[in-house]
């Protein structure tokens, strides 16, 4: 299994391998870590003079990123990442550093900034890595194939085209399954697909993006009563939250409009959904206010940087 050398994992004078850890019988097999939990933008977010970034700004620091999941098969040695966003560099540190120092390929869900645009850092300016496994759709793998900078790690063998398709299981492991759902989005440049993550015991559903619950073909609330976790878009909890551009022109499914069709499932399924992907704006980022524990009072969660979920 190729090794690969990671610059944000690297000191300047070149490559030292760390030994990876043994596998522990009491560890579980296949485990997902949250690596970030916000959208494209970030926090603090370009251009935001709210208070919500404020602090921030003038820290001059942050530790909040960008949304990404860390996927591990404990007992194969294989990591593989989700998104690769703008904070791919602490996100893989975190992930490999956990775990097992080598990663075995990105799957990413479609061509809007915050989940790709990290690829850049895979080329000869900075970690100039070899064949890494880049898994994506036919239209995501078409946009990187025909533009730059993103061909040249094709053509300098930073990455490695692996196409994947709607609803195809892609086996990873024995004990590790990823399979792609198209999701209506924003196809400005690709499609949109979240992911099924299946393991061995459980199976986790990540959606970071789509447009509303209601144009897909496909019931969230049956997927929810189907998995053990959904990872789902909490992007904007609701419409009074952006008023400096017109929120019809980057549409999500509130969080408040979420709790609404999902409160006829039971407690159970309820404590299944975890929301990701919220936006600076988005009141839930703080567990002081009143809208992350409303979340919280109806029975959900808002997903939450480094926790760990067993499969």
């Amino acid at each position: 299994m190729a090794f690969y050398c990671l610059s944000s994992l690297l000191l300047l004078n070149g490559c030292q391998k760390i030994e990876p850890r043994a596998y522990k019988a009491d560890q579980s097999v296949v485990e997902v870590k949250i690596l970030g939990t916000l959208q494209d933008g970030g926090m603090p977010h370009l251009g935001c003079k709210k208070d919500c970034c404020k602090e921030f700004f003038e820290k001059g620091y942050s530790n909040k990123r960008v949304v990404s999941l860390g996927v591990s098969d404990n007992k194969e040695k294989r990591n593989y990442l989700i998104e690769a966003s703008p904070d791919i560099s602490v996100q893989l540190n975190d992930l490999v550093h956990d775990k097992l120092e080598t990663l075995n390929g990105i799957f990413i869900t479609h061509a809007h900034i915050g989940h790709y645009s990290g690829l850049i850092n895979l080329g000869r300016e900075v970690a100039h890595t070899s064949k890494i496994p880049l898994y994506l759709m036919p239209k995501m793998t078409d946009f990187i194939l025909s533009n730059g900078p993103w061909d040249q790690l094709i053509e300098l063998k930073n990455i490695e085209l692996k196409k994947i398709f709607n609803e195809i299981e892609e086996k990873l492991t024995e004990n590790l399954k990823i399979t792609p759902l198209q999701v209506p989005h924003r196809d400005e440049y690709s499609e949109t697909v979240g992911f099924k993550i299946i393991g061995p015991n459980k199976t986790a559903l990540f959606i970071p993006d789509i447009d509303k619950w209601d144009k897909w073909d496909k019931s969230i609330r049956e997927l929810i009563t189907q998995v053990d976790y959904a990872f789902i878009d909490g992007t904007f909890y609701d419409a009074n939250e952006i008023n400096n551009r017109d929120i019809s022109e980057i549409p999500h499914p509130f969080i408040v409009e979420s709790l609404e069709l999902f409160k006829s499932l039971d407690a159970l399924n309820k404590k299944k959904v975890y929301f990701i992907h919220l936006n600076h704006t988005n009141p839930a980022i703080n567990k002081e206010s009143k809208a992350y524990k409303a979340i919280y009072s109806k029975g959900y969660n808002v997903a939450e940087l480094g926790r760990v979920f067993s499969l």
